[in-house]
């Protein structure tokens, strides 16, 4: 067998996978593996038989390939390899005409007295072939007597007939026996259904996940890369691990130098992949395939479009590759899915189910194929931006035209949102503009280098400005190049420190130019020197600047910026600022972006504890982005979005928002310290602590590596944050101390901009400092009564109630507490208001008084059930289970129940649904639904408010009929 002995293979991601598969060997169940190629059955087979062996399993195996199904037997020679002859003489107990027939198809010497007469008539036929089929029965009978067996078959498509034919005889009759098959294919066909056991598991090996195949790129021997490029290869390979190395072993070999390629260039298809992908298409027709290199030469293609340039049946033609999955299949109701009886035939458009497909197509056309693809497709195209494509490839070389139309294009694909398409044609544009022509030539490429920025693109739009500062001697170009080069950087401002020096030198004495260049000044002195009130110079410079040039996109944005920083510093001008930058006219551009008024205006609602208000502002504009912006706004702006529903506490809607904007930080090659930061959050409110403190972690070390001020301290107020939700105080109140010095360092004035202080003083009670803690909580009392900030204030009752506890005042603790409970309730915190209800309890439980506590870890729980906040939940639930029962007898019934359904118990009588419950205890609904079922009949209850009753009243309460 090819491959074999297995090695112990290493395998990225399908940890769920290899657990299950796993389990089910063990246990003696057959495992069938199916996927497309290169999806990585190989090397799960490898690992599964290498773990079964190690565990002590006999293994057998064959790996068959297309070329070798022809040949006869080929299988069972490869399965037999290693099972010597004096084993089939001897122990398989074969007679002398199995012994003979089952060494004849081995191609192994003849038994020792010779082979029977030969009988060659049908009947002879088919008793030679039973023998055979009896011989491998016996054979896998005896190796099976010595111990377990696994038979391991990779590939099993390619099966020669005899040999799936022997086995699958001899499988049917060994389910009593210890022999596990496990088999690896494409699909799982009738044949292959019958090679395994009816009970056999089948699993399909699903595409690696996109970080699993970064991680597969970084595991292994090829360069380490700007992270770009491994998003890149992971979105082209569609989570083909075969695919993804390809690439990148052939982006290795072509960079210039070798190792180094260009992050923003295309992507090189090697000839394995392209033979890999073609190979799918020779089911098809020869029609059908010249169909799909139109669709793959087109930039949009649609069936209406298609057909308009002579496929008249592409309809067909389409449902042809649709059912062997090289295009995705319309569905119902759907632009693509068949028509009502004399309704007009719509327009489908045509998606290759594979990202590197409709380049595979084109690529193997000819030259002149390829050309007669797009000038029929210029002709039919009604989209100026399509029929630009074409016009391109079919003009070689300078055309001026040709440029103008390109240019054209551009701007109309900006115009709809598509920033990406606007700067691909921006540069088709400036490589056909003519020599005589440098002034458009220049501002071509430095408008696509801005719409790269715009899509994402930072590779390609510094590699464009580069160009044009290498080259151009204008101050007006030079500044536009620097620019995109600052704002390509993300948040690793101070990479580029050297950048404003040069940038201003040329723009010296225009005011247009220095304005936006003091509105990038405004954000390093903020990221970089971690000063706002520098930064505050810069932009109120700015606005006025851009104010006397008449820019007024830059003065928006700078006005944006300056309100911001009012609000941070805690001054009365931010509202004013902000009514400025909202006023009209407006840019469209400014109005949705992330630095813009509008995104800000949700961080002034926050403010001002209208959650609501602000959900909605940064809904609205997420949707507006995702079609428009670029991903650096729709990362901020889900970011801001998880972090306002955390404050609502809708925690899993958190979770799921913060890890899309991590999701479009990787795929765009941002600086992942704020991304890192919102999942650290969400996690912390609503997945697990240890997820929680890993993301804190990387999102210090990326802001860290960054040299970015601005989220750094961020990234340790979450992490100090997660630090004190594990109980780690020591090095909670380290991580918080450093935020404290950061954030007041940078001048800090409004606390509830950034709302660390609360945390930091609950670890300064617990780590013996309720000294520092209340001298803390009274300057930011100050501010937050100045500026009138009742979220703020609630937060700081709470705190100081710890320091009254902690000062020897337990009872007078408890009343600030209740009464911060109360003012909590009136607040859209929710979260906070738990917490508080928690802290409650916790003063209760310490000052003697379990049933009071009881009772506030109680509504705790039901708070945290109803946000969905696990991690506390888990919390308040120890709180409970830990807390020293009343000396009074319990409610009839309740030491009868389990510990299992105790929890049940307690959690729905908290207000958690069954559904809730069973996620908090990561058991099955039915689980839970059995557990209370037998809870209601010991405790005597019929309904959830019974149960109540029963569980969280008082035992006078309980008395009561």
């Amino acid at each position: 067998m090819r491959g074999s002995p297995y090695p112990q293979a290493r395998v990225t991601g399908r940890d769920a996978l290899l657990v299950t598969a796993a389990r089910a060997l063990t246990s003696g169940t057959s495992v069938l593996l199916t996927g497309a190629a290169g999806l990585g059955r190989t090397t799960l087979l490898n690992r599964l038989a290498a773990e079964q062996v190690a565990e002590g399993r006999k293994l057998i195996g064959c790996n068959p390939a297309p070329d070798e199904q022809r040949l006869p037997h080929l299988g069972l020679i490869d399965l037999f390899a290693e099972v010597g002859d004096a084993f089939l003489d001897g122990a398989a107990g074969l007679s002398r005409h199995e012994q003979t027939v089952l060494r004849a198809v081995l191609h192994r010497s003849p038994a020792p007295d010779g082979p029977p007469p030969a009988n060659t008539d049908h009947a002879g036929h088919a008793d030679t072939e039973l023998a055979l089929h009896m011989a491998v029965l016996k054979t896998l009978t005896a190796l099976c007597a010595r111990g377990p067996v696994l038979l391991a078959v990779d590939d099993a498509q390619w099966l020669d007939p005899p040999t799936a034919r022997s086995l699958v005889f001899a499988v049917r009759r060994t389910r009593h026996l210890p022999l596990t098959v496990l088999a690896t294919a494409r699909t799982p066909g009738a044949n292959l259904g019958r090679l395994l056991p009816p009970s056999s598991l089948r699993l399909t090996v699903p595409p690696m996940t996109e970080r699993e195949t970064t991680t597969l790129l970084a595991e292994s021997e090829l360069p380490a890369w700007p992270h770009p490029l491994p998003a890149r290869i992971a979105q082209a390979a569609a989570g083909n691990p075969y695919i993804a190395l390809e690439l990148g072993r052939a982006l290795a070999a072509a960079g210039h130098p070798p190792g180094r390629p260009d992050p923003g260039g295309p992507l090189p298809l090697p000839a394995g992949v392209r033979d890999l992908l073609l190979d799918r298409l020779a089911p098809l027709s020869a029609r059908a395939r010249r169909t799909l290199l139109a669709a793959g030469a087109a930039d949009r293609p649609t069936s209406a479009l298609l057909r308009r340039a002579g496929y008249e049946f592409a309809a067909a033609d389409l449902a042809e590759a649709a059912v062997l999955g090289i295009i995705e299949a319309p569905t119902p109701g759907s632009p693509g899915a068949a028509p009502l009886s004399g309704a007009a035939r719509p327009a489908q458009t045509v998606r290759f189910t594979h990202p590197l497909m409709a380049r595979a197509v084109y690529e193997a056309a000819t030259p002149g194929g390829r050309r007669r693809v797009h000038a029929a497709l210029a002709e039919a195209a009604e989209d100026p931006v399509e029929r630009a494509h074409h016009l391109a490839s079919l003009t070689p070389g300078w055309d001026a035209r040709t440029a103008a139309l390109l240019a054209d294009a551009a701007s109309a694909a900006r115009r709809r949102g598509a920033p990406a398409i606007a700067a691909r044609l921006g540069q088709l544009a400036a490589d056909h503009t003519p020599p005589g022509d440098p002034a458009a030539d220049t501002d071509r490429r430095l408008t696509a280098a801005e719409d790269a920025v715009a899509a994402g693109d930072y590779p390609l739009a510094r590699r464009i400005a580069h160009e044009v500062l290498a080259g151009s001697g204008r101050p007006t170009e030079r500044v536009r190049a620097w620019i995109v080069v600052l704002d390509s950087c993300g948040q690793a401002l101070a990479e580029v420190a050297d950048v404003f020096p040069q940038a201003l030198q040329d723009a010296s004495g225009d005011p247009e130019l220095l304005a936006r260049l003091h509105y990038r000044m405004s954000w390093r002195a903020w990221v970089v020197a971690g000063s706002a009130d520098e930064a505050h110079t810069h932009a109120a410079r700015s606005a006025v600047l851009a104010r006397e040039a008449g820019d007024r996109r830059t003065e928006l944005l700078a006005l944006s910026q300056q309100s911001a920083l009012e609000f941070y510093l805690g001054r009365a001008a931010a509202e004013q600022t902000l009514a400025l930058a909202l006023a009209p006219p407006q840019d469209p551009r400014v109005l949705f972006d992330h630095n813009g008024p509008v995104f800000l205006k949700h961080r002034r609602h926050v403010l001002h504890d209208r959650l609501d208000d602000a959900r909605t502002e940064l809904r609205a504009l997420v949707y507006t982005v995702r079609h428009r912006g670029s991903a650096e706004s729709l990362c901020q702006c889900l970011s801001g979005l998880a972090q306002v529903e955390i404050l609502r506490g809708r925690c899993e809607r958190a979770l799921d928002l913060a890890h899309q904007c991590l999701r479009v930080t990787e795929q765009a090659g941002l600086s992942q310290g704020p991304a890192w930061y919102a999942v650290a959050l969400a996690e912390a409110s609503g997945g697990s602590p240890d997820r929680a403190l890993a993301a804190a972690e990387r999102a210090r070390r990326h802001s860290e590596d960054d040299d970015d001020q601005l989220f750094l301290p961020r990234a340790l107020h979450a992490e100090g944050h997660v630090r004190l939700l594990r109980g780690e105080t020591a090095a909670a109140v380290h991580a918080l101390q450093r935020t404290r010095l950061l954030e007041l360092g940078q001048g800090q004035g409004d606390p509830a901009v950034r709302r660390w202080q609360g945390d930091l003083a609950e670890a300064l009670v617990a780590a013996g400092c309720a000294d520092e803690a209340a001298a803390l909580l009274a300057e930011t009392r100050a501010q937050a009564l100045r500026l009138g900030r009742p979220g703020v204030l609630v937060v700081l009752d709470r705190c100081a109630a710890l320091v009254t506890e902690a000062r020897g005042e337990p009872d007078a603790a408890v009343a600030q507490l209740e009464r911060a409970a109360a003012e909590s309730a009136a607040l859209p915190y929710r979260l906070e208001e738990a917490r508080t209800r928690l802290t409650l309890g916790r003063v209760h439980a310490r000052r003697g008084d379990p049933r009071a506590a009881r009772a506030a870890l109680a509504e705790a729980a039901r708070l945290f059930t109803r946000a969905g906040a696990r991690p506390w939940l888990a919390l308040t639930s120890a709180e409970l289970d830990h807390l020293d029962l009343p000396a009074a007898p319990p409610a009839p019934g309740l030491t009868a129940l389990t510990a299992t359904e105790r929890r049940v118990a307690l959690l729905v009588a908290q207000g958690a649904t069954n559904r809730e419950t069973a996620a908090v205890l990561t058991v099955s609904v039915k689980t839970v639904e059995a557990a209370l079922t037998r809870a209601y009949r010991k405790l005597g209850v019929r309904s959830r408010v019974s149960l109540s009753r029963a569980l969280l009243s008082s035992p006078q309460e309980e008395a009561t009929p």
